[in-house]
């Protein structure tokens, strides 16, 4: 499994392409805008992409979608349908980004050999998910290194989100964070000194 990390506009959103080396298949996650650059990387690691994931439906995650399904017509792009719904609401936040295909807590995605499974991770929005693949979690905008998302926004929830962080916590093992900003970190880290997992863990 390879992982690059492109930081994307319009405010430094992490991109992710996730490749199976085995069959060369990959997903895109959040791709937040610069379709050009992320074709061109997927291309540069000789990745066909066969997905693109969506943690949660905020513009800065979802803005080039239109754009690259006209590069890959055929590509599904997969939403948890709490935050599906609101993009049809034509909201700044979540504007619309057409057809999607639902998944939610328990869902596995096939990428190749790869098994991209999903948890449902509300707090940041309804719809919110993190993806295990491999040894790596992509949290989104639910847990950032040393922080988490914000839930003052239209549709966030504070009381969700320590539900996630403690349910993030409690995952057996070590694990990759991949966060939706900023740097990477590990799931033990977070959990000696995110404040924020520490405060949901009653710590």
């Amino acid at each position: 499994m390879t992982i690059q990390a492109l930081q994307v506009p319009p405010i430094g959103t992490n991109c992710y392409l996730l490749k199976d080396d085995e069959t060369g298949l990959g997903a895109v996650v959040d791709p937040g805008g610069a379709p050009e650059a992320i074709r061109a990387a997927a291309e540069a690691m000789g990745m066909t992409p066969a997905a693109i994931l969506l943690t949660h439906g905020h513009y800065d995650h979802t803005g080039a979608v239109t754009a690259l399904k006209e590069v890959w017509p055929d590509l599904p792009v997969y939403l948890h349908p709490s935050d599906a719904a609101l993009t049809e609401k034509i909201d700044s936040l979540m504007p619309p980004i057409g057809q999607t295909v639902a998944y939610g807590e328990g869902d596995t995605v096939k990428i190749g050999e790869l098994t991209v499974t999903v948890l449902h991770t509300p707090g940041h929005t309804p719809g919110s998910v993190t993806l295990q693949a491999g040894d790596a979690l992509f949290t989104g905008d639910t847990l950032f290194c040393g922080s988490c998302g914000r839930t003052d926004l239209p549709w966030g929830n504070t009381e969700d989100m320590m539900a996630s962080l403690k349910r993030l916590a409690g995952l057996e093992g070590d694990w990759r964070v991949f966060p939706g900003h900023e740097e990477t970190s590990t799931l033990e880290r977070e959990r000696r000194g995110n404040y924020y997992m520490l405060h949901a863990l009653g710590q």
